[in-house]
């Protein structure tokens, strides 16, 4: 018997998460009202069946996407909202809608593999979530979806290798923080038109700030923005609404359509800098998880996220494990939803006895053995960890008195010793960790020990710029010489917005740092700006 999630099993899993006592507080009670008003009973039978000749408008304005490649599985996502910018995306409330959905071998679908038919619920926001089995591994494969007379935009996807299978080359990208005031997707743009297996978003997809309509329609975009994202997203509905600005947006919608997405949060998808059940701003915890129950469940909605990643609440169970073979693991973790709080009030600070602390964690205890653990278990070639705040150390200055950023794992210092522990004693040999969040590009040899240059080198770190937070930037930005001083571990540093490629080979892996030289003006060039490559069993970053 399947079990339908009710507003009752909603609130529970508040109250787990807070404590019966915190929970039942007047606040508390206030809040559980507001999400029950705001997150809707899952998988009810309520809805009213809508005719999908009846919807007047193309509902496939924010493209289609793929996600989370499996040997034998796809995972295919859309959403109807014929006006994206309307609440509902301009359907009827409690409307159900037929979705036929194809995957064919080629992209005229003459070879037809799988067709269905599923329902757009409006629960769900009529986004669709449709995993297809039974399919060949190592393949590309076309799909489509249609609803009446209207047939979506062709995505292109793939399954990955079977178990065991001796890959000999994965091709990836890495990508991240998409600030959409701030200028142009052209990454995005540039990002589809390469030969990929695979792109890894690693955070802050949208941003919860409010959006100036008059300011975004002079500087960067055409049209003028409706008021509805003038200020900062908290509810449900703000939080699909600000996806569905995001996922308009052409060059976003191209990425998504040529290239299967594994993604991850970060902080900007519920409010920044949040730690576990602590907001940044001076909030109860009981009131700040209802905004994150909202944030997680529009997080799902909008991306290729398969079942297991549907939210219960306020909670999520979002690192999750890959394998392409015998060539690459993908262990995609999760630092904001379990992680201790930033030490010495956030920020940049000279660091203190705290980031030393064995009781303070940035994945949480299970999720850190869960990640060991795999790596034990692990029969691939090059074990690589998806995640999102910097990894490597990362020095203000050359001297004493430097700083440290408490939102990375600077912060969280004892607990990227315990991973790198494990890294050691599980024999992981080829460690390479992708990361986003700090708007920068950089390439960083992961020492065992940062404190001591000469220590061994033990993995590769490649951050990937953002696609276009931060505006256009700048190849050396004003502390490019000072931090490459303070930080011999880094051998690259750039300022421009942009992506990392990565190809995954038996002997070695390449990174190709690509940026372009504006995002404030569409339709800039793409570059490589520099190209690293770490030979399988010896650690360390050589220009390519």
């Amino acid at each position: 018997m399947t079990h339908v999630r009710t507003h009752a099993d909603e609130l529970r899993a508040v109250a787990r998460h807070l404590g019966r006592r915190r929970f039942l507080t007047a606040t508390g009670a206030a809040a559980a009202l507001a999400f029950a008003v705001n997150l809707p009973a899952t998988g009810t039978a309520a809805a009213a069946e809508l005719d999908a000749r009846r919807v007047s408008d193309d509902p496939f304005t924010l493209g289609v996407a793929s996600g989370d490649p499996l040997p034998g599985s796809a995972l295919l996502w859309t959403r109807l909202a014929p006006r994206p910018y309307e609440p509902g995306g301009g359907l009827p409330a409690g409307a159900r809608i037929a979705v036929q959905w194809e995957l064919a071998q080629d992209e005229r679908f003459t070879k037809g593999v799988r067709r269905g038919t599923t329902a757009a619920h409006s629960e769900f926001d009529h986004t669709v979530h449709v995993e297809v089995a039974g399919l060949a591994p190592g393949r590309v494969y076309f799909y489509r979806f249609r609803a009446g007379p209207w047939t979506s935009r062709t995505g292109r996807t793939r399954t990955a290798p079977a178990p065991g299978a001796r890959a000999s080359r994965l091709r990836l990208a890495a990508v991240s923080c998409q600030a959409y005031p701030d200028g142009y997707f052209t990454a995005h743009r540039h990002l589809a038109q390469e030969d990929l297996d695979v792109v890894f978003h690693l955070g802050d997809y949208i941003y919860e700030y409010p959006i100036d309509s008059t300011a975004a329609d002079r500087h960067y975009k055409p049209g003028t923005l409706p008021d509805v994202f003038a200020h900062e997203t908290l509810t449900l509905e703000d939080y699909r609404l600000r996806y569905a600005l995001y996922k308009s947006d052409p060059d976003l919608i191209a990425a998504h359509a040529a290239h299967p997405f594994v993604v991850t949060w970060d902080d900007h998808e519920t409010e920044d800098n949040y730690a576990d059940d602590i907001p940044q701003n001076d909030v109860p915890p009981e009131e700040f998880l209802i905004r994150r129950a909202a944030a997680y469940r529009a997080y799902w909605e909008n991306q290729p996220l398969r079942a297991p990643q549907r939210p219960t609440g306020p909670d999520a169970r979002l690192y999750r494990r890959l394998t392409f073979g015998t060539l690459a693991q993908f262990d995609v973790l999760d630092t904001r939803q379990y992680r201790s709080d930033q030490a010495y009030g956030d920020g940049w600070q000279v660091p203190g006895p705290a980031i030393d602390d064995p009781e303070r964690t940035l994945t949480g205890a299970a999720q850190e053995r869960w990640l060991i653990d795999g790596w034990r278990d692990s029969k691939a070639l090059w074990n690589v960890v998806p995640q999102q705040v910097m990894f490597a150390e990362r020095r203000t200055l050359p001297t004493a008195g430097y700083k440290l950023s408490m939102d990375a794992w600077d912060g969280y210092r004892a607990s990227r010793q315990r991973v790198l522990a494990g890294a050691a004693a599980t024999g992981v040999d080829n460690l390479l960790v992708l990361t986003g969040d700090v708007h920068v590009a950089f390439a960083a040899d992961i020492k065992a020990d940062f404190r001591d240059p000469a220590s061994r080198t033990v993995g590769t770190e490649l951050v990937t710029t953002s696609i276009a937070s931060g505006r256009n930037g700048a190849d050396k930005p004003a502390n490019h010489a000072t931090l490459l001083q303070a930080n011999p571990h880094l051998k690259f540093y750039n300022g421009r917005r942009g992506y990392v490629t990565v190809t995954l080979g038996r002997d070695s892996a390449r990174a190709d740092f690509r940026t372009v030289s504006a995002v404030t003006t569409p339709g800039a060039p793409v570059s490589t700006a520099a190209s690293f490559v770490t030979e399988a069993g010896s650690p360390g970053l050589t220009p390519a």
